[in-house]
């Protein structure tokens, strides 16, 4: 009987060298831009208690329940896979005691779990990097939040996305829209889909950003949230547009961007391309300044963002993988020296591989099918005379030289 081929769960992909070297170049940016607008690096736990997302994301919401992966562990905890950060990071910011030690900058980077319908640019397994802003209660604030969003997809070359922001209102002002957009949907039930039906009797708003043609065609006039904020709502929006603007952030706004999270209000964000199709958003975000005291913490302002590093790293070009800086070739009982050869050049920051000795044939052809720049070459002359043969694979130059004079070729990438 045949052995079953196992292969990755569907919707979880592995990630190979090529895609984790744009993984890695995605972090470092990241780190930089973000650690210049005094944003600190937290690592949070993959598996948190289910309530912590039925309580913060939305017992109702698509999230919990129709793609968490949520289930009772053997001490008969109920535990998920983490579908999004910021709930975990509200929760690390509780547990920690961080309420009153004053504002809280925080990013982090991790997989995040959803068991959504597999396309491109959209896993079940997915990588992810956040940023969270607990004490942020300023428009002002809010703004530089957003341009260091810009800076980041900027720096990484990303330059074909726009800004779309919105309103959501808040606990003052949201009431009495949604009431108005249900009068306004049940008169146009019969052109909506089932998904939308559901979601007129748990969040209205979600209405307004189904994807189905026919229900955008019925929705043309709807109202809208920008047009029934409050006065604070509406000195706060106008406060994000002028900070935007002073920091050269350019923007539209899009009055059915409502985001499918149940913690957001007021800002809302999203970056978009046309160039994914329509897994179009790249980062998003917004505020919610409900969120910690929903769970148990006391009233905290906060805005934060996440970005999908799968469909950021499709918008970058292809990166070299890691490159041997040299490969150490070993001719007759020269091995151990040779070891010792590929350690020294280690020590100095140098990437190497050793070819294991034997046949110089295999040897050669093994550093070369790794891509090494140099070869060093070491037979019982080279050992007894302390000495390095060095070949540059590029333009074929070879000399015989000193330890230090091969690391100081080797740098300086010739011969």
């Amino acid at each position: 009987m045949a052995k079953q081929k196992l292969q990755s769960i569907r919707g979880i992909h592995d990630g190979l060298p090529t895609q984790v070297s744009k993984w890695r170049y995605i972090e470092d940016v990241a780190r930089d831009v973000f650690a210049s607008y005094a944003f600190s690096e937290v690592r949070l736990p993959i598996l948190e208690p289910t309530a912590l997302f039925v309580r913060s994301v939305g017992e109702k919401t698509d999230i919990v329940s129709k793609e968490m992966y949520a289930f009772e562990d053997q001490g008969g905890d109920n535990i998920c896979l983490r579908p999004e950060g910021t709930a975990g990071a509200v929760r690390a910011y509780l547990q920690a005691g961080l309420t009153r030690a004053g504002a809280q900058r925080w990013f982090y980077m991790g997989p995040m779990f959803r068991r959504e319908r597999p396309q491109k640019g959209r896993l079940r397994q997915f990588q992810q990097i956040g940023a969270e802003f607990f004490g942020a209660s300023a428009a002002i604030e809010d703004a530089e939040v957003l341009a260091m969003a810009q800076r980041f997809l900027d720096t990484l070359g990303i330059e074909q996305t726009r800004l779309e922001i919105n309103s959501l209102g808040c606990t003052t002002c949201r009431p009495a829209y949604r009431e108005a957009l249900l009068t306004f949907l049940q008169s146009k039930k019969e052109a909506l889909c089932e998904t939308c039906h559901e979601r007129m009797d748990s969040n209205p708003m979600r209405v307004l950003d189904c994807k189905v043609q026919t229900c955008q065609a019925a929705l043309t006039d709807a109202p809208e949230m920008v047009n029934h904020l409050c006065e604070g709502c509406e000195t706060h929006f106008s406060g994000l547009q002028s900070g935007l603007k002073a920091l050269n952030v350019k923007y539209i706004i899009n009055p059915r961007i409502v985001r499918g999270l149940d913690y957001y209000n007021r800002t809302a964000f999203e970056f978009i391309t046309d160039q994914l199709g329509a897994q179009g958003t790249v980062l998003a975000g917004g505020r919610y300044d409900g969120l910690v005291e929903s769970l148990g913490g006391p009233a905290t302002p906060a805005i934060g963002f996440a970005a999908g590093m799968e469909r950021l790293e499709m918008l970058l070009p292809d990166r070299e993988t890691h490159q041997p800086d040299v490969a150490v070739v070993a001719l007759g009982d020269t091995v151990g020296y040779a070891l010792q050869q590929a350690a020294k050049l280690r020590q100095v920051g140098l990437s190497v591989i050793h070819c294991g000795g034997g046949s110089a044939k295999r040897q050669f052809k093994m550093a070369d099918r790794e891509g090494a720049r140099f070869v060093v070459t070491l037979g019982e002359d080279e050992m007894n005379e302390d000495k390095l043969m060095l070949k540059n694979l590029g333009s074929g130059e070879q000399l015989k030289v000193s330890f230090d004079e091969a690391v100081t070729r080797i740098q300086a990438h010739s011969v």
